[in-house]
């Protein structure tokens, strides 16, 4: 850590249990007249501290620290340079990262550099969780198979990682089967304050601050650290030494206020924050919570909360530091001096919440806790927040959009369910077509498949439940939850309750505590009892890794075009992330997700409908085993204790036995096998240059794909299974790979050759070019004039080679919230291998942007009130984008010249989202990295 110089005088000592520390001193601010600390936001605050303690006159100036510590509610349109204490990186979005490190490092060498000057000059901390799959459940072995499969399938990833360890400073890694990389952080590796020696040799506080690769980095904004997700570009030019620049952000304030009614989790809270937010519309903004009830919400409650930001598509969603903060830490382990330290440091700096002073915010919205009650959220956004009690009529509204196309099966009804269906939509004119079509397929009769698993035969139906997972970062790091399902579920066995034998169940919790203190509390059998066995420690279902279901299941639901369903307590459901057969997927807490289980059909009426029956015959409601809230909270203090984290924690960088005995290659450089499916170095330094090329305008550019709202990154890049009769499928089908061996597309990310055939590959995708048709289709237009001479549908990657071959650049056309979900970096990676030049939105999601720009695809931005429809736009037009090649500035106006092939034109003007100077400087150089690397390189 450099020694920082002190402009403003800020320099400071405080002295914590006899040990001294140089701080910046934020109060100095207030004294100089240059800010009212009291009345920024707190994490404004944080901002403030990161600009103070880095003002060298050059990448920090001045005028940034007193702009920042002014902030208003509408900020100025300026950039500042935030300098992130660390770096967060889990394995699907990791390995790529070191890849293309590896692959700058094979560049520098060629170009006779020092190849260890690509090196992370902060520290950098990498959790393997993404990789294990449920391909066993429901044993008691379960754990172990699946650890082993991992291992087995991703050894070759593994080593690279193991090289990393050895090859760089500053990194590393958690190993397989350890927990998920947000409560992991949250448990152990965030710190709220951090303490680095300088090179005058001082050691120095400061608040701990992040950037990671996973969207749900924000996680740790609930235990008071800044932090949010990034894409792995971006978070590689950070580790290499470069700023993170950003605007000043707006800051909306949540107000809690009431207390939650019994029977109300954080889960309920969370997907209604979610549902508002999005509603309200916070993309780009920071989020902070506040308000009389904030003392009400327990650490693990406020993570659930900032973990969702991506969700509702903040930032970030802050929790200031106070007294349930440091009870956290004690909690979780951390020794007495440092949470002496973070308290001391914290009330002395302004930035422990103080409920008597209310910052300026923004905008504040304010949420009653007495008003919420239990919600859920599908059938396949986070943000489709549907109470518990209109779930099933929901769902028999929703089922006409979620039929396979050409389905003309009748649907399962529920009658209750389908007569407050048509009711509401006969009463509702915008929906005569929805009540039309549902009508339709609903001739009277239930209709039901008959299947045999095991010697079991059952009927599977539109609405059946075929997986329910207490899965994801999000709801496995609660508690209340945790424990909550684990006494549901012994209350559901002691009544002689069993789950119903079509669905999958699983237990893969983000943390090896958890495993104990369900152990200690006597939960764990019971939960087993219902199936939901260990499964593994790491994402699974959440990430789209819930493995295979039984063959009888999937080969009813292709054949019969039947409309299954999801729940799990995890943070995304979006169109085949879940699984690809599953068409509804619905998002609930823990508890729920065993209820479901089951009652084995989404459409269930808890409150008029048994969930089964006694050995005696009596029905039994879900309210008569849900646990109190009394009870829940008298069995975590029993059973939840500080040594378990201790533990659990002590030795969490070693490994077992098969990590320890991975190959490890050795080397500055990493060695590349040209016959690897897994790690392949990219082409993105292929024909790297010393001076970037000039800049040129877009000259007739095709449309690859014509998207509408809310496409998502699974969509651009699945994270998922491989079909075999995919581009990527046959491409390690014609490498000598069994199906049986494909992995997913997430553990692939380190072979661009699988990712290009990936991109918009997701099944449901729906192309406007081929409207017929779902997954990763198009048109190819064939020649370069008017004409349909060799125009064709054909994949999307197919096509865009073609395309490629002429020369011919392209793009992509689409709605709003475009690049939504998850912070995947190769969604834009992706796009720009398959020549793709630039996107034209309505609006896009801030990492996704971000990304594109990273990667020198242009984001350009239709003006306010116009969009394909209104401009006329179908996709079959040849475009011109000028006015790049006079040069750029943050949010230039371009125009755009779109030729029908009837030869009239459409004239019209985007604004192009690169929104600082910096992102103008990486759009020049075709991306970050280029220029990071060419920066490295003159130094």
């Amino acid at each position: 850590m450099t020694a920082h110089c002190d402009v403003f005088g800020a320099k400071g000592t405080l002295t914590v249990n006899g040990a001294a520390v140089t701080i910046y001193r934020l109060q100095r601010l207030q004294e100089l007249g240059v800010a009212d600390i009291a009345r920024l936001p707190y994490s404004i605050r944080v901002l403030l501290e990161n600009l103070l303690r880095h003002c060298d006159g050059y990448l920090v100036t001045e005028d940034d620290v007193q702009v920042l510590a002014n902030w208003r509610p509408q900020p100025p349109d300026r950039e500042i340079a935030f300098m992130p204490a660390r770096v967060l990186l889990q394995d699907f979005t990791g390995v790529p990262c070191v890849v293309d490190l590896a692959a700058m490092r094979n560049a520098v060498a060629r170009l006779g550099g020092d190849p260890r000057k690509i090196n992370p000059l902060v520290p950098v901390d990498l959790v393997i969780d993404h990789s294990v799959q449920v391909d066993y459940f429901g044993t008691a072995n379960a754990f172990l198979l699946n650890v082993a499969k991992e291992y087995e399938r991703n050894a070759e990833r593994y080593a690279l990682l193991r090289w990393a360890q050895q090859a760089f400073q500053n990194f590393r890694v958690v190993p397989p089967g350890t927990g998920i990389v947000h409560q992991v952080n949250l448990e152990y590796l965030a710190k709220v304050v951090q303490t680095r020696r300088d090179t005058s040799g001082a050691t120095v506080a400061f608040p701990d601050t992040l950037v990671g690769t996973d969207s749900h980095t924000t996680m740790v904004n609930g235990l008071g650290v800044l932090g949010w997700g990034v894409g792995g570009i971006e978070a590689e030019a950070v580790m290499l030494g470069q700023p993170y620049h950003m605007r000043i952000p707006e800051v909306i304030g949540v107000r809690l206020v009431g207390e939650f009614p019994e029977g109300v989790t954080a889960t309920d809270l969370v997907l209604t924050v979610t549902h508002l937010l999005r509603k309200k519309g916070v993309v780009d903004k920071f989020v902070e919570f506040f308000g009389p009830s904030l003392k009400r919400l327990s650490l693990p409650d406020r993570a659930t909360i900032a973990n969702m930001a991506p969700e509702y598509g903040a930032t970030c969603g802050f929790f200031p530091v106070d007294d349930e903060t440091l009870a956290y830490l004690r909690l979780t382990g951390r020794s007495a001096d440092h949470i002496a330290l973070v308290e001391r440091y914290c009330k002395e700096q302004g930035l422990f919440y103080d409920e008597t002073v209310e910052p300026v915010y923004s905008d504040v919205l304010e949420v009653d806790l007495a008003q919420l009650e239990p919600t859920l959220a599908g059938p396949r956004r986070p943000h489709d927040m549907v109470r518990l009690k209109e779930v099933g009529r929901q769902f028999w509204e929703a089922l006409p959009t979620m039929l396979p196309k050409g389905v003309t099966a009748p649907a399962a009804k529920a009658p209750a369910n389908l007569q407050a269906a048509l009711q509401r939509l006969e009463t509702e004119s915008t929906t005569v077509t929805t009540a039309e079509r549902l009508a339709e397929h609903l001739p009277g009769e239930r209709h039901q498949v008959w299947v045999s698993v095991d010697s079991l035969q059952f009927a599977l139906q539109h609405g059946s439940v075929v997986i329910a997972a207490i899965t994801s970062c999000t709801n496995t790091s609660n508690p209340t939850v945790m424990v909550g399902a684990g006494l549901l579920a012994r209350n559901a066995v002691k009544k002689g309750l069993q789950v119903k034998p079509w669905v999958k169940t699983s237990l893969a919790p983000g943390s090896a505590v958890v495993v104990d203190y369900l152990e200690n509390a006597g939960l764990l059998p019971y939960l087993e009892a219902l199936r939901f066995h260990l499964v593994g420690f790491g994402c699974t279902t959440c990430i789209g890794n819930s493995g295979p279901l039984p063959e009888p299941i999937a080969n009813a639901i292709k054949e019969h075009g039947l409309v299954t369903v999801a729940v799990l307590s995890g943070n995304r459901n979006f169109e085949a992330r879940i699984h690809p057969l599953v068409r509804a997927n619905y998002l609930a807490s823990p508890m729920l997700v065993v209820a479901y289980a089951l009652a084995g059909r989404i459409d269930v009426d808890f409150e008029t409908e048994p969930l089964g029956f006694t050995p005696n015959g009596e029905p039994v409601y879900l309210r008569d085993i849900w646990p109190s809230m009394d009870e829940i909270r008298q069995t975590i203090h029993k059973a939840l204790k500080p040594e378990m984290f201790v533990a659990r924690y002590a030795k969490v960088f070693e490994g077992d036995e098969r990590w320890q005995k991975l190959p490890v290659p050795q080397g500055d450089l990493f060695v590349f096998d040209p016959a690897s499916t897994y790690i392949k170095e990219p082409t993105f330094f292929a024909d790297f240059t010393l001076e970037p090329p000039p800049l040129q305008d877009i000259k007739g550019a095709r449309v690859l794909a014509v998207l509408g709202d809310s496409i998502t990154t699974d969509h651009i890049s699945p994270a998922g299974s491989i079909p075999v009769d995919s581009p990527a499928g046959r491409y390690l089908i014609e490498r000598g790979v069994d199906p049986k061996d494909f992995n997913t597309y997430g553990a692939r990310r380190g072979n661009h050759e699988v990712m290009m055939r990936g991109t918009f590959a997701n099944v449901r995708l729906r192309n406007l070019l081929t409207p017929d048709r779902e997954g990763g289709w198009t048109i190819y237009f064939g020649d370069e004039g008017h004409g349909t001479r060799d125009r064709a549908i054909m994949t999307i990657y197919e096509a865009a080679m073609r395309y490629k071959e002429r020369g011919v650049p392209l793009l992509v056309i689409a709605g709003k919230e475009y690049g939504s979900g998850s912070s995947r970096d190769w969604a834009a990676k992706g796009p720009a291998l398959l020549g793709v030049k630039a996107v034209i939105a309505e609006t896009f999601e801030r990492i996704h942007r971000s990304n594109l720009v990273g990667m020198g695809v242009l984001p350009l931005q239709f003006k306010q009130g116009e969009n394909r429809e209104t401009l006329g736009l179908t996709g079959e037009e040849v475009f011109d984008i000028e006015g790049i090649a006079e040069g750029l500035h943050p949010r230039k106006p371009l125009t755009v010249r779109a030729r029908k092939p009837d030869g009239t034109e459409i004239t019209f003007t985007v604004i192009a989202r690169l929104d600082t100077p910096v992102e103008v400087d990486y759009y020049c150089h075709g991306g970050i990295l280029p220029y990071v690397l060419r920066k490295l390189l003159r130094s």
